[in-house]
């Protein structure tokens, strides 16, 4: 089932399997090179099934916090996506753009607004440090508006749809995360409030953007700032996490763990990417050193091909729909051809020199 053809919504992908979304530096002024051109059309020529964009840095004054990401905010910026779409087009391939804010991992001095700190829920960049700002009801209005309009820039631009990143300790995260959220208002508290600026978000979106559009979410339990964090300590939990969300008009979810042959919860081996499509019933992508033979802590670290039977049997038992598959694809833009073909031999072992150059 993993190379047979899959379809999200409208969109008919060539196999299950996702480029997983990777920040690459390669766009100054946050608009997309002909070099950021060739890199998708590249994969998507050797038949990765979905391309999910690198993050993408949403329209607002605090969403920036490294150097040469891809924006939206400029024509120049827009006509950029628009090669890159065409390029993945010509291919007949499908493209999901990643929507991002930084959040608090922005410091003041940072461009393209130097005087704008980071934005967090409470001020909090991880539990007890407190150097950001605290966002007002008008900084998160700004921030939904800012998603909605980016969304419907995507949808104009011809991207099949958009995922917003919801993990790893950025924006929505740091909402999510009760380490880091002390609101006491419609935003804070309970599990369930937590998780309104991300319902509140593809809500914003979905009205905004066509019903044959995906609206894709990415969360996480670790974050950079603890990799043992978690959202949720049980699948009753893991549900008030996401329903909200998932009620608002998501179309998939993006499971993102650091080994996706683990075990999310005690009492049962299955991961999260199980657990999510148990509990909600839409696609859902399981992401975690998919095809490598060590798990992501640096992505400075070598890594070397491996098989990538638990993921087909996980696949063809219904367990999760689709997997993402990150450094691998970076090294290797043949990957899945290789992979497909029994050619892990001849796969392009990953090293931080892919990290480097656009391939």
């Amino acid at each position: 089932m993993l190379f047979e053809p899959y379809k999200i919504k409208n969109t008919l992908l060539k196999n299950r399997i996702a480029m997983a979304p990777m920040t690459r530096n390669q766009s100054p002024g946050g608009i997309p090179t002909n070099d950021v051109v060739s890199y998708y059309k590249r994969r998507a020529e050797a038949e990765v099934g979905l391309i999910i964009t690198e993050g993408v840095e949403v329209s607002h004054k605090a969403s920036s916090a490294y150097p040469n990401v891809p924006r939206l905010d400029s024509k120049k910026a827009r006509d950029g996506w628009k090669r890159v779409v065409g390029g993945i087009k010509e291919h007949d391939g499908a493209v999901i753009a990643q929507l991002w804010h930084c959040g608090g991992f922005r410091k003041l001095g940072m461009a393209p607004n130097p005087e704008v700190p980071g934005h967090t829920a409470s001020g909090l960049v991880r539990p007890g440090k407190r150097v950001a700002h605290a966002m007002s009801s008008d900084d998160i209005k700004e921030t939904i508006d800012a998603f909605a309009s980016d969304a419907k820039y995507c949808e104009e631009i011809g991207f099949d749809g958009v995922e917003i990143h919801g993990a790893h300790g950025y924006l929505i995260d740091n909402f999510f995360w009760n380490g880091t959220n002390e609101r006491k208002d419609l935003y804070g508290g309970s599990i369930e409030k937590r998780s309104q600026l991300a319902a509140n978000i593809v809500k914003a979106i979905r009205s905004n953007v066509s019903d044959n559009f995906i609206v894709g979410l990415r969360f996480s339990q670790w974050k950079q700032q603890d990799y043992e964090a978690k959202l949720a300590t049980s699948s009753e939990e893991l549900l008030k996490v996401i329903k909200q969300p998932v009620d608002a008009g998501l179309d998939y979810l993006h499971s993102s763990m650091r080994r996706f042959w683990e075990s999310e919860f005690k009492g049962s081996d299955e991961n999260l990417a199980f657990w999510t499509k148990k509990l909600t019933g839409l696609p859902t992508i399981s992401v975690g050193s998919v095809g490598l033979d060590s798990d992501f802590i640096d992505m400075s670290a070598p890594a070397s091909p491996r098989n990538i039977d638990k993921a087909i049997s996980d696949i063809s038992n219904k367990k999760y729909d689709m997997v993402a598959v990150g450094r691998a694809l970076l090294a290797d833009h043949e990957w899945v051809i290789k992979m497909r073909e029994g050619r892990i031999k001849d796969i392009i072992p990953y090293t931080k020199e892919a990290l480097y150059k656009l391939y």
